[in-house]
């Protein structure tokens, strides 16, 4: 995930990208400490339908922290659940390892327990289901915004019975995947942070036709595109111990570099497998 737009406005009329805001029953300390900690402006107790002079609202409500699309007519919120929603049935009936990233990571060959580095976990909803499958998931989303709403969403699983088993399998880090990546491959000969480094860089979509999920739409308020995967790609090749996977539209072309060594497929996505060695078998 890319950095943040900017925040400021050039005058008191200009409209601000992203602002801080919370409903009448949303926590107003940890509203503040996120304006704060993220440089962005405090709107208070505010609805978002309402409000003219920001595009979107990092927003807090009973339900905790979402990012909203702001004035009349705008796509609902968009949080990292993992209880409920989408991501609740998924852990329920998800399909166990026959699932097409658990087929791309190799869990239907590989031991349990494999360690997993999520490079850019935007909402851990890969993450999640792996984790839910037995790996050690480290997530990293470079993201200042997207990183709150993940460690929001983390947290509130963190207490939930049936979640909290797999939320103590995912760790959630600070920073740039790719610098991290790059850190530790320059720190040692044989670095292998991870069994499997897992990418889904954000593709950069021209056709605003092709923006059919509400999560893709409300991201690219305040994300934009990755333009370094090509680098971030080098460096998981560089540092995983038995493969990369990266996820793909399925018909987008492959990051430049290496072609992969083979593809797992679905109706809207793809898996991109780089293997490096043999993954240990059950």
């Amino acid at each position: 995930m890319s950095r943040p737009k900017a925040s400021s406005a050039s005058s008191e009329n200009a409209i601000i990208p992203l602002a801080v805001a919370r409903s009448p029953l949303g926590d107003e300390h940890k509203a503040k400490l996120l304006s704060s900690e993220l440089s962005l402006p405090y709107l208070g107790a505010v609805r978002p339908k309402d409000v003219r002079h920001a595009s979107a609202l990092l927003f807090l409500d009973e339900n905790g922290l979402c990012l909203q699309v702001a004035g009349k007519g705008a796509p609902g919120p968009v949080r990292a659940e993992f209880v409920t929603g989408k991501m609740g049935y998924r852990r329920e009936h998800g399909g166990g390892s026959g699932q097409l990233v658990a087929r791309a990571v190799g869990l239907q060959k590989a031991k349990a327990g494999l360690h997993v580095l999520d490079a850019t976990a935007g909402l851990g909803q890969d993450a999640f289901v792996l984790a839910s499958l037995g790996c050690r998931v480290s997530l990293f989303e470079r993201n200042p915004v997207i990183h709150a709403l993940l460690a929001d969403g983390l947290a509130r699983a963190a207490l939930n019975m049936d979640c909290a088993p797999i939320i103590a399998r995912m760790t959630l880090k600070a920073g740039s995947s790719i610098d991290w990546l790059t850190s530790a491959e320059e720190a040692s000969e044989t670095p292998d942070v991870a069994d499997v480094i897992y990418l889904d860089p954000m593709f950069p979509h021209r056709d605003k036709s092709a923006l059919v999920k509400k999560e893709m739409q409300v991201f690219r308020t305040v994300v934009g595109d990755d333009d370094d995967s090509e680098a971030l790609l080098n460096a998981a090749l560089a540092t995983a111990t038995y493969r990369v996977v990266v996820k793909r539209p399925r018909k987008a072309p492959a990051i430049p570099g290496p072609e992969p060594s083979t593809r797992v497929e679905g109706k809207s996505s793809r898996y991109d497998i780089y293997s490096i060695r043999a993954l240990p078998s059950r």
